[in-house]
């Protein structure tokens, strides 16, 4: 598939910058540092017995502690020991507690064991892995989407064990990693060697996290072409090919199978030179983050990516997949290293302080899947022991890595200082330990020291001016002024003799401001600096509250927002800016059990008065069909559907804005009971979910008869609405009750439903 010259290294290109290793780097304070200490606290709680009990029954040895549940009980079992190696690497190597070698260590000896079991050096936890293995390897593949001949994204799966297992051996030090890697990737060389093109391309239609990453990782490491040669059969020119030539086909692609995929072409061309590598994954990262990207950072509604700029209609509950961020973050560090940019480090610093921060509950660890951005919505968290989706598992990895791209470097001569945070940095190569102290984003003061024991060293600090900063920034050294930079979205640069004592000052000009939709100048959120302001709406166990808007009449939010007295980042709007009532605005990250506003609609006072009237009458509507309301259900509540009888076949299930909903699959139905008056001519109200992704095609039968076929053509998008459909006399004449059957077409999907009532005429 690969010739040999294709595959071997042109000339490797060097990086600009590069990080610094997580053991040169500690925070010192802030909240970063209460979401590291909350997380190891976390890992030290788990027990690898439990992570490992599917890997030894696959190996025919006898586990030694029950599974854990959730997604470790399921197709996709074995991620979260992947992610689990990792998070314990990176606390060890960021502070050389010992107690998490040791959990590294254990882990690798017990797969070391599991390979031993085995003549081909698979280690896995997915159910029935070997026979559908057996498939693949004969060419019989049924791949699509999340599926590859009934196993849950294996090669998703694997990437994460590879990259654990990877990350024991660098940031561990654990010697028999490595190996067990090499003879984990040699049973993929074995099982893939006699598929053809056709056949690795239908593979690959199944999601592969980044394969391609690890694959290249481990040729870095081992310098054996034949681990470099797997990595490029790891591509998928359905996606890869398009981005490579510029174009933006991202629409209806699940955001999370893509991220890695670039994160390996990435790594590709650091050690291979292959500029297309290089271009691919520049143009993807501008296109996610300045065409798919909500204001925190983060992208995908429901998991998917939807028409570059169209980001107005595509808020619900299951915005914002907490995986797509730390992919991009982690895609972000690359770019940066090859021509360092003050843009990718704003977007890392949005992404951080917003999502990712936002991203852990700090009273127990949990980790968000999504991150709601309708209004009104509140965040939900994984539980320790029952979850293990693969946000909970990239969550763990987030929190053991703080600060790892606060700054950057070039060897000796060039220190990139990216974030603001409080934190201490040993530069081994210049000789230098620097100690930044700061508040930030509390505070705008920010401060370097040089610290004693380092040596006098002449050097060039490139400081980051954020691209939301629009004033002057002066940067003191000593009290004495050596740099003012007017230039938003740069580095300054500051080259003198470094000494001992020596202390740079500054201060960030932070203000409110708003940021529009791409798509919609009047749908915006509210900053100060780069954090995202929420408007807290209330206890998150609270009913689903009314949607607020902002009444400014186009005002600078500086005129309608005033700070809060003893509440940093708090702000309370003012002189009626807030409908129906005054708004309080707090930091986004801070919301954890809220419910909350990001996003509002800017309204005159007139279009106000419009919009209370439709809102008044939306009331009467409510009222009018409850008073007329024969049988109500509402679907994903067990006594109702029971209540109603309902059954169904090929359903999925799922929630979007504190409701659940039903939507039958290709080749399914759903059938309930509901109950009517004989004497009355009645409606079916069916209440639907805008399920932006669906084009559904269905019919609806009442006691075995169509009375309409439906296609919904038009329909709103993201949000809850009522269609009625009138029921012949002669379906409910002389009865209690009538059953009622939502059925695709052949080939098709039904509409997403989450309710049903029968109602009087």
């Amino acid at each position: 598939m690969f010739p040999l010259l294709a595959i071997l290294p042109m000339t490797v290109p060097q990086p600009v910058a590069q990080p610094f290793p997580l053991s040169d780097i500690k925070v010192t304070g802030g909240p970063f540092a209460t979401a590291h200490r909350v997380l190891a606290d976390y890992l030290l709680e788990i027990e690898p017995d439990r992570l490992l009990a599917s890997f030894r029954e696959h190996s025919g040895l006898k586990a030694k502690a029950k599974k854990y549940a959730g997604w470790e009980d399921s197709g996709l079992a074995g991620h979260t020991l992947g992610h689990y190696l990792t998070a314990c690497a990176q606390e060890y190597a960021q502070t050389g507690d010992k107690r998490f070698k040791a959990k590294v260590d254990t882990i690798v000896d017990e797969l070391v064991e599991c390979q031993k079991s085995r003549p081909d050096g698979y280690i896995s936890a997915i159910p029935d892995g070997d026979k559908k293995w057996a498939e693949v390897r004969a060419g019989d593949i049924k791949s699509g989407g999340f599926d590859l001949n009934g196993m849950w994204s294996p090669w998703y799966t694997h990437h994460k064990v590879f990259a654990g297992l990877l990350d024991a051996q660098a940031l561990a030090g654990n010697k028999k990693a490595l190996g067990v890697a090499e003879r984990f990737a040699d049973w993929a060389i074995d099982l893939t060697k006699g598929l053809n093109d056709e056949q690795w391309q239908r593979m690959l239609n199944c999601e592969y996290g980044g394969m391609n990453e690890s694959l290249a990782e481990l040729y870095a490491r081992t310098k054996k072409v034949k681990y470099l040669a797997l990595a490029r059969k790891f591509y998928d020119r359905r996606v890869l090919d398009p981005l490579a030539e510029g174009k933006d086909e991202l629409a209806n692609k699940h955001s999370n199978t893509q991220i890695p995929k670039l994160v390996g072409l990435a790594r590709l061309y650091e050690i291979t030179g292959e500029e297309k590598d290089r271009r691919s994954a520049e143009f993807f990262w501008d296109r996610v983050v300045n065409h798919h990207s909500y204001v925190i950072g983060g992208n995908s509604n429901g998991e998917y990516l939807g028409a570059p700029d169209h980001l107005r209609d595509r808020l619900s509950s299951n915005t914002a997949e907490t995986c797509n961020t730390y992919n991009m973050l982690r895609l972000t560090r690359h770019v940066f290293a090859w021509k360092p940019d003050a843009a990718q480090m704003d977007f890392y610093e949005r992404a951080y302080l917003n999502h990712i921060l936002g991203s852990q509950d700090p009273a127990t660890a949990g980790m968000t899947y999504f991150m709601p951005l309708a209004s009104g919505a509140h965040r939900e968290h994984s539980g320790k022991w029952d979850n293990f989706t693969c946000c909970h598992g990239s969550g763990m990895e987030n929190h053991t890595k703080h600060g790892d791209s606060a700054y950057f470097h070039d060897g000796s001569r060039t220190l990139w200082v990216n974030l603001f945070m409080p934190t201490e940095l040993n530069w081994r190569a210049a000789g230098v330990k620097l100690r930044q102290e700061t508040a930030f984003p509390e505070s705008n003061a920010v401060s370097l020291t040089v610290l004693p024991g380092s040596k006098p060293k002449e050097f060039e600090m490139r400081l980051r001016h954020p691209g939301w900063a629009k004033g002057e920034i002066d940067f003191r050294v000593n009290g004495q002024s050596l740099a003012k930079s007017s230039s938003p979205g740069s580095y300054v640069a500051i080259k003198r003799r470094w000494m001992a004592g020596d202390k740079l000052e500054f201060a960030l000009p932070m203000a409110l401001r708003t940021e529009a939709m791409p798509d919609d100048p009047k749908r915006v959120a509210v900053l100060y600096g780069p954090v995202v302001l929420a408007a807290d709406l209330g206890p998150e166990k609270s009913p689903w509250p009314r949607v607020p808007v902002l009444v400014a009449d186009g005002a600078q939010p500086a005129s309608w927002l005033e700070p809060v007295s003893g509440k940093p980042l708090t702000f309370r709007t003012k002189g009626g800016a807030g409908r129906p009532d005054e708004l309080t605005f707090r930091p986004f990250s801070s919301l954890h059990h809220e419910r909350y506003a990001t996003y509002f609609d800017e309204f005159t006072e007139a279009q106000w008065a419009t919009a209370e009237a439709e809102y008044r009458a939306e009331e009467v509507r409510q009222r009018d069909l409850e008073a007329r309301t024969v049988d109500a259900m509402r679907i994903g509540e067990m006594q109702p559907e029971r209540d109603h009888n309902l059954t169904s076949e090929k359903n999925d299930v799922r929630e979007a804005n504190g409701r659940s909903f039903r939507t039958a699959m290709n080749g399914g139905w759903t059938e309930f009971d509901m109950k009517v008056d004989a004497a009355k001519a009645s409606e079916l109200v069916l209440t639907y979910w805008g399920n932006e992704r669906l084009r559904p095609d269905f019919t609806i039968l009442v006691d075995g008869k169509e009375i309409v076929a439906e296609k919904l053509e038009g329909r709103p998008l993201n949000r809850f609405f009522d269609v009625a459909y009138a029921i012949p006399d002669a379906l409910t004449k002389g009865k209690e009750k009538v059953r009622v059957r939502i059925q695709p077409r052949e080939g098709k999907w039904s509409a997403s439903f989450a309710g049903a009532r029968v109602v009087r005429s």
